[in-house]
């Protein structure tokens, strides 16, 4: 799975502007992450239909960053974030953003950006 990631001004409507942009295009947003970092806002998209979407957003004038992501499906109970976050710890993964995709049925599924994926496939693995 890939993520987009957009870093752009960070000003009222940014948000709305994209969304719009990949509805028109006829994308769903599977996952989003958007945070202000003083005057710039980095936002995290996880869509079902990635070429639409980056061209759209690209079309659009927007600057992006697109890498692969890991998913970790763990029990949507305490601590089995912190599992996750070790074994990549262990196995000498950075981690550059990690947030929830969805919790459903007592499952838990994360969206991991990584330095390396390779290497934190196989550390989650251990």
């Amino acid at each position: 799975m890939r993520q987009i990631t957009i870093v752009t001004e960070n000003k009222v409507g940014i948000l709305a502007d994209i969304c719009e942009t990949l509805a028109g295009a006829g994308v769903n947003i599977e996952s989003i992450s958007a945070q202000g970092v003083e005057d710039r806002g980095v936002i995290r998209i996880v869509t079902a239909d990635e070429i639409t979407a980056t061209k759209a957003l690209e079309k659009a004038g927007y600057r992006l960053d697109v890498g692969d992501i890991v998913i970790a499906r763990v029990n949507n109970r305490p601590g089995e974030l912190e599992k996750i976050a070790r074994k990549l710890a262990k196995g000498g993964v950075d981690i550059e953003c990690v947030y929830m995709l969805n919790a459903e049925k007592g499952i838990a599924s994360f969206a991991i950006k990584t330095d390396d994926v390779a290497k934190a496939n196989k550390a989650l693995k251990a």
